[in-house]
Parts: C-alpha cells; structure tokens; sequence
C-alpha cells in the first residue's frame, strides 16, 4: 500500500453535511479530501430521500390532476392509468442533475472526491476501500477530520425486504409496478408523505402507526388539519396499531396481521421504521470516539467528537437529522476546523418542512408548547380561502396561524398548512430571527395578490382579538 495522502481536512461522506463541510474548508484555502462510497455524491438527500420524494409529490400532483380539479372543477389527470415510467421519469432528470451540480461544485472548489468506504486506521488516519479495482485500497492522513456518513432506513427484520413488494423509503425508487393498494408502516413524516403522494394517485392507502396522532410535534391545528386532508384523499389510518405478522407469498398480496387482530390485504408494503446510521463500519475505537446507545456520535456545541479534532455532522448526530440543518452544521464544524470566523453557529430557529399533500412548515413554538411555558398567547390565522392569490390557487383549506405574545405582540411561532407552504414560512421565519412581532407585518407592504399577505391578515386576526374587537370573518376577508 502506498504512503498516506496527506490533507488538512478528509471529509468522510458526501451528502449535503459533507458537501457543505469541504467546499466551506476548500474556499478557506484548505486542501481537502471527501471519501464517497456511492457512484454519485449528494447523499440520501439527492439520491433516495429529499430531492427524489419532493419531486415525485409534484410528479403525483400533475399526474393526478388534482390542482385542476380545485382550480376548474374539471378531472383533467391523465385518461389512461399512470406508469412507472410516468412517476419516475421526471424524479430520475432531477436526481441526476442535482448530483451531478454538487460534484461540479466539489470540483470548481479544488476538493478531491475519492469513491470508498472510509474507515480509521488511527485518530489521524483513514483507510479507504476502493469498488475498483476490487479490493484496492489506499491511505489518507489529515490534521482535521470530518465524520459525515448520513443514515440508511432501518430494516426491522419481521419484513422480508427480498421480496420484490415489500419496501423501504430508498427502495421505493426502484419500484416496477405502480401500487394497487399500499400498506406504510410508520406515520412519521417519511411514511405520511409518501401515503399522501400514492393516494393522489388513486392508490389505496393505508397507514399504520403505534401512535395516535398524527406528526405530534406539530401545532395541534395543523397536525388535524393534515389528518382530515389525508383522510379525504383515502388515506385509512390504522392508529395504536402495529403489525406482528407479515406474510409474504411471491404471488398474491401481502397479509399483516395487526396487534388488534386485523388482517390487512395489501399489494405492496412501506416500511418506514426511522433510519439508522452505519457508524460501525468507520471502525470508531481505532480512533477513540464514543458512540451513543444508539450508534450515533455524540458532540460538542462545535461539532467536536470525543476526539477533539475529528467532527461530526448530519444524520449522524442525531435530530434534527434535515438536508438543510446537516448543510449548516457542515459550515460551521469546517469554519471551526479550519480556525475561521466565517459561521460559527447554527440559527437558533429552524424551519421544519413536510411535504405531505398538503405542504405543512413550521417555525418556531407550537401554541401548545408556548402555554406549557406560561406564556399568555394570541393566535392570528389567515385562511387561504380568505385571500386571494389562495383562491386563484383553488387551496380553500390552507391557512396560516401565527401565535404572538399577548403583552407585546412578539411573535412566537409560525405555522403553515397548505400549497407552497415550505416557502411561505420563510416570511416567519426572518420576523422570528429580528425578533419582530405583529407590527412588522402591519408595516410591511405585501405584492397582491400573494399568499405572503396571509401574515397581514393573521396579524390583523390577532390584533383584532388583542383588542377584544372579536374575529368577525367578513371583516377579516379584506385583510386589514
């Protein structure tokens, strides 16, 4: 074996936190190395989970018409049964430019892009295993390591994942058959948007949870708004259920036998158990980092492992485990590294996006989390319906709900449910960020019409009910 490539920073993974981490090192004038097993960087959020699910939920959108029908009151899907090929073709053009995008951007920033399952040989060194030739390896040694392998979804073994209907959320891509009827295990953000996209396409959806309600640590409001869309769309929800018995044959459906002692018949299955980080595989202890119970790798406020100059980042860590939250955690942990200033923490506000048919996002305290603080609260909504860019759209059960402090009228959280709803957000999202309250949406000249001038109308809810005025609707229906 040859002697050991030395560089300031090796990154090992190339999602969107690894990605982030060496082009941010790279532009500080660093040399810096980023290990990728798979043909193509970008991680699960180019490759199997973010891009690719958001583009088949527009996919299923268009292909089921269902913009048309609210917008006209006229069916125009497709007159012929969608394909495969229909569903897939246009997340697989997006998917391989988007890879193909951020390896141009590896390459414009100077950073060597190895392919290779890294592991340590030691605290300063990794060993990488090369697909070809088979079983060519090489050595890399560097002053500043970064551990930023992403996650895979877990595979309880109660399924047979060989069989060819039986999925996780990666397979899913790879599927030859459109679903007659679909069974998804797990009522978390990955299963429910997958259920909402193969419901709009006429798909019998079922979804089967442990829990009781659905996506919890949203806003009450919008968790049962989504649940009333979901279930309008066909959705069924099988709730404080799980299954303990799957049956499998080669032909015919898959039965699962529920705690309740239900049997369900479905034609393929979605396993969405959560995801799992391969942590094992880097070989930790060579290197002296501790791992959690759970395999993940704990960390300091700088992204510092155990072993202070070896970083991790991204799914790895742990929550919030998002495409854009494991970028930002990316840049700082490189700025730290590399000695810069340049970003030297993560926003204290984070947007969480879902998109489920409809879009739900969210920012800052739900109204229940903000009463359980003690915090005396006044809830503005503006509903689409009640705007009209929202009517324009065809959206009539969309709406946006701001919670203000009642004293000073500081806003508090943001939440919106409805079409466009990751991108309205962001409006929320600045004002919780300045510490801005229900004045600055009153100041603000908003284009018309837009859905951004729902944040005047919510405003205009709340100081109405601050003022004891009353939420009269037709009052309401004019902004302010």
């Amino acid at each position: 074996m040859a002697d050991a490539q030395k560089f300031d920073l090796v990154v090992i993974g190339a999602g969107p936190a690894g990605c982030a981490a060496a082009n941010t090192a790279a532009l500080l004038g660093k040399k810096v190395a980023a290990i990728e097993k798979n043909p193509a960087v970008g991680g699960a959020a180019i490759n199997t989970g973010t891009i690719p699910s958001k583009t088949l939920r527009e996919t299923a959108l268009a292909l089921s018409g269902i913009k048309a029908r609210a917008l006209y009151g006229v069916d125009l899907s497709l007159r012929r049964e969608a394909t495969v090929d229909d569903f897939l073709k246009h997340e697989r053009q997006v998917r391989t430019v988007e890879a193909a995008q951020s390896r141009r951007l590896l390459d414009r920033f100077g950073v060597t892009v190895i392919q290779g399952t890294g592991s340590f040989v030691d605290a300063h060194t990794i060993k990488v295993i090369h697909p070809t030739p088979p079983g060519g390896c090489s050595l890399l040694s560097a002053d500043k390591i970064m551990i930023a392998i992403g996650s895979a979804p877990s595979r309880p073994c109660q399924f047979p994942f060989e069989h060819n209907r039986i999925h996780d959320s990666d397979e899913l891509l790879f599927i030859t058959a459109m679903p007659r009827s679909l069974a998804v295990i797990g009522a978390g953000v990955i299963g429910s948007e997958y259920a909402c996209m193969f419901a709009a396409l006429g798909t019998r959806v079922h979804l089967i949870d442990g829990r009781d309600t659905l996506l919890s640590f949203l806003d009450l409001d919008l968790s049962k708004a989504l649940n009333a869309a979901m279930e309008k769309q066909g959705v069924v929800f099988h709730w404080k259920e799980n299954v303990v018995k799957c049956t499998a044959p080669k032909v015919g459906e898959i039965e699962l036998t529920l705690t309740s002692g239900n049997v369900l018949a479905v034609d393929h299955l979605l396993v969405c158990a959560g995801r799992t980080s391969p942590t094992a595989e880097l070989n930790p202890a060579a290197a002296g980092i501790g791992l959690t119970s759970r395999g993940l790798v704990p960390v300091d406020e700088h992204f510092r492992t155990t072993t202070p100059h070896i970083y991790a980042v991204g799914d790895v860590i742990g929550f919030p485990a998002l495409a854009s939250t494991s970028a930002e955690q990316g840049r700082v942990a490189a700025c730290h590294a590399v000695g810069s200033d340049l970003k030297k923490k993560i926003s204290p506000i984070l947007p969480t996006g879902i998109y489920t048919i409809p879009e739900v996002s969210t920012a800052g305290l739900t109204e229940q989390q903000a009463r359980e603080k003690g915090i005396e609260v006044v809830i503005g909504r503006g509903d689409y319906s009640h705007n009209p860019r929202g009517q324009i759209i065809g959206d009539k059960g969309g709406f946006l709900k701001l919670i203000f402090k009642l004293d000073d009228m500081k806003l508090l959280g943001v939440h919106v449910i409805g079409e466009l709803a990751t991108e309205i957000v962001h409006i929320g999202l600045m004002a919780l960020m300045v510490g801005g309250g229900a004045d600055l949406f009153m100041d603000t000249c908003f284009n018309y019409p837009t859905l951004g001038d729902l944040y005047k109308l919510a405003a205009s809810d709340a100081l109405l009910k601050r003022n004891k005025i009353g939420c009269n609707p037709s009052i309401l229906e004019g902004g302010w």
